[in-house]
């Protein structure tokens, strides 16, 4: 059976193709203003004989291409647990929020808690605040990595954070000591969040921030077992997404 999974996600949408449970193909687009075109571009790009929706955009994804949907906390607990069956947790920081979730036998969730509420921590709030130091994402994160400390961000508020960089950066402050204060404090909501769901290692790190190396490295030291990160980390969810037609 050849499945098509879709993560309609706020800053991409993922896809995988699965034959007989076989990775076959994979993409990433950006979401853009009309996500629903590009996950329209996946589901004519080949032939698939089910459709598995996951993400904010599953539901739309469902009623326009038909097939079933599936929520992010299944697909990533999925995916994470067929990439690394020895896996007790995994952690999601996409686009516009943040998901810890600890993994059971056979990868069944056992507990989770997700941040949707506000874009703090996550993709989108990395993009805003590399804007404001003049960086692109890559760069904010190699200055990152190479700040022997960083200086203390006290507002997670995306709104406020941004206002407070700027000011740093106007006073003079070093920008790479700003950078690395702004992934320290993501580090530290998010080692909170595991810690809140007693998440153990091994940790899968999906999503698309986990190409970021000093998140990666943050999150490494912080957390008390060990941290895997897929190749791919940002297709994880369709991947999931996908694996789940065969579940059922």
């Amino acid at each position: 059976m050849r499945v098509l999974g879709l993560d309609i996600g706020s800053r991409s949408v993922d896809a995988v193709w699965l034959d007989d449970s076989r990775i076959v193909d994979w993409a990433v687009a950006d979401s853009g203003f009309d996500p629903g075109s590009a996950a329209a571009a996946f589901v004519d790009r080949c032939a698939h004989d089910v459709i598995v929706s996951t993400g904010y955009g599953r539901h739309a994804a469902k009623e326009r291409f038909g097939g079933t949907a599936v929520t992010e906390i299944t697909a990533y607990g999925t995916g994470a647990a067929v990439l690394f069956p020895e896996a007790a947790s995994v952690l999601d920081i996409g686009g516009q929020d943040t998901k810890v979730i600890t993994l059971g036998h056979g990868g069944r969730v056992t507990d989770f808690e997700m941040n949707d509420k506000c874009a703090a921590g996550t993709g989108k709030f990395l993009e805003v605040m590399a804007r404001a130091l003049g960086y692109s994402l890559e760069e904010m994160a190699e200055c990152a990595l190479e700040a022997e400390a960083g200086i203390a961000i006290s507002s997670m508020c995306t709104v406020f954070a941004e206002s407070e960089v700027t000011g740093l950066v106007h006073r003079g402050e070093n920008r790479a000591r700003i950078a690395r204060g702004l992934h320290d404090s993501i580090a530290k909501r998010t080692l909170g969040s595991l810690k809140r769901v007693n998440a153990q290692g091994p940790l899968v790190f999906a999503g698309g921030v986990a190409k970021n190396p000093a998140m990666v490295a943050l999150i490494t030291e912080g957390f008390a077992g060990e941290v895997r990160v897929p190749d791919e980390a940002e297709i994880v969810g369709a991947y999931g997404a996908a694996l789940s037609a065969a579940v059922e």
